[in-house]
């Protein structure tokens, strides 16, 4: 069942998007009319749809069952996750030869492959065993040892948990690669933390996504007087009031000024930005319903339904992304349980960031919405950069991890639970 939102509320809103969640050029009128069409859920779907159609080469059709799938089929791979939660080492999304689902078991004992029901489709459930240790196994060895042992390995590095192989994948420098060798990191990794672990080299140019002055501003960083932009992601409610998360470090007071000077205040209310949070909540100005950009050049605006929990986000999920440098882009989710390098998380960072490899992400997209459809996802963090500045990653804080009182606006059910 949906909920309409009165047109009033809608230029409301339309407003409140166009001054504080786009945070690029563009007049803001005073009065917006008509008030802008807000995508239905199918609507959103097959917006998503064509990427991923682009992407893989399939029909737009096809593309649009998938998704359908990956939504559908959330409450099963749940369920298999539970059934097997002694065995499993992930579970993963094939996008070809097939669009299937791959379960990977430890041990030898084999188990018959499924057919689901999701999305008015049948879908192939694979079973794949002989993985070295459990997800539980490899991320408890991460947090114990592959991340603080500076003593052990090179000092600069991030990792993350990849669940198509059920590897700890180890990201080093090309240097460092130089220096030690590939293997004989890998080795003494694997020796250290008694799980599998891949190296891949990346030279680890990462950093926040806010990084960038100039052009239209959202706030003032009062350390060096300079204007900084960022990008909004959803409408969060204690209960009482009605707010915008984006990005810890963004600038704490957020102004939005169009080309005639109009200014639109959200006071800052609270950020959490140390180890496995990046989220900064920013006052609304009154009530708002629970619409989001997809892609706010195109004019594109989307009620959300719902969220996925990061327990239940797969390997291979599509999701798509909206930053105001970048754009909107989508792509597949590749490491759960990363652990960026350094100290960008206000000191180290917890292996619990997932990364989406772009295929476009740059300074200015911090705090911007991940999602697919009318389902949250999370709230973009970071960057991943080759030495030229191409994006090879960016990752994204699930909302799981919003700081308590405040939750994910939804429509219709605000005070919903997040689903199981």
């Amino acid at each position: 069942m949906r909920t309409e939102v009165p047109n009033a509320r809608l230029r409301s809103l339309a407003v409140l998007l166009l001054a504080l969640v786009s945070l690029a050029g563009g007049r803001v009128a005073a009065q917006p009319s008509p008030a802008p069409a807000v995508l239905s859920r199918a609507q959103a779907i097959r917006q998503d749809a064509a990427v991923y159609a682009s992407q893989h080469q399939v029909s737009l059709s096809e593309a649009v069952r998938r998704l359908r799938i990956q939504e559908s089929s959330v409450a099963a791979t749940n369920r298999i996750a539970a059934e097997f939660s002694e065995r499993l080492a992930g579970i993963s999304i094939e996008h070809a030869p097939e669009y299937r689902i791959v379960v990977l078991l430890t041990g030898a004992g084999p188990v018959p492959d499924q057919t689901l029901h999701a999305g008015g489709s049948k879908v192939p459930v694979v079973f794949r065993t002989g993985a070295r240790a459990t997800h539980a196994e490899a991320i408890a060895a991460l947090r114990r040892h592959l991340i603080d042992l500076r003593s052990e390995l090179p000092g600069a590095r991030g990792a993350g948990y990849d669940q198509r192989t059920g590897e700890i994948v180890l990201l080093v420098r090309s240097a460092d690669a130089e220096k030690f060798g590939v293997e004989a990191i890998r080795a003494r990794a694997e020796q250290v933390g008694g799980v599998p672990v891949r190296v891949e080299i990346n030279d680890l140019r990462e950093s926040n996504m806010a990084v960038m002055g100039g052009g239209l501003v959202d706030g003032i960083n009062p350390a060096d007087g300079r204007r900084y932009r960022c990008t909004t992601a959803f409408v969060v409610t204690d209960g009482t009031r009605d707010a915008l998360t984006t990005a810890a470090h963004c600038p704490d007071e957020l102004v939005y000024r169009d080309v005639g000077a109009d200014a639109t205040s959200l006071p800052f209310i609270e950020q959490f930005g140390l180890g496995y949070q990046d989220v900064q909540i920013n006052l609304a100005p009154g009530p708002q319903p629970p619409l989001f950009y997809s892609d706010r050049k195109a004019g594109s605006i989307r009620k959300l339904a719902t969220w996925r929990n990061v327990a239940s986000t797969r390997a291979g999920d599509f999701v798509c992304h909206w930053g105001e440098t970048s754009g909107y882009s989508c792509a597949e989710v590749q490491l759960t349980d990363y652990a960026p390098p350094g100290t960008l998380c206000g000191g180290p960072c917890e292996p619990t960031w997932v990364t989406v490899p772009g295929p476009s992400c740059m300074a200015g997209d911090s705090g911007g919405p991940v999602f697919i459809g009318t389902t949250a996802f999370g709230i973009a963090k970071g960057i991943n950069r080759t030495q030229s500045g191409a994006c090879n990653f960016y990752y994204y804080m699930s909302t799981d991890y919003l700081p308590t009182p405040w939750r994910l606006a939804t429509a219709p059910a605000r005070d919903r639970h997040p689903p199981n």
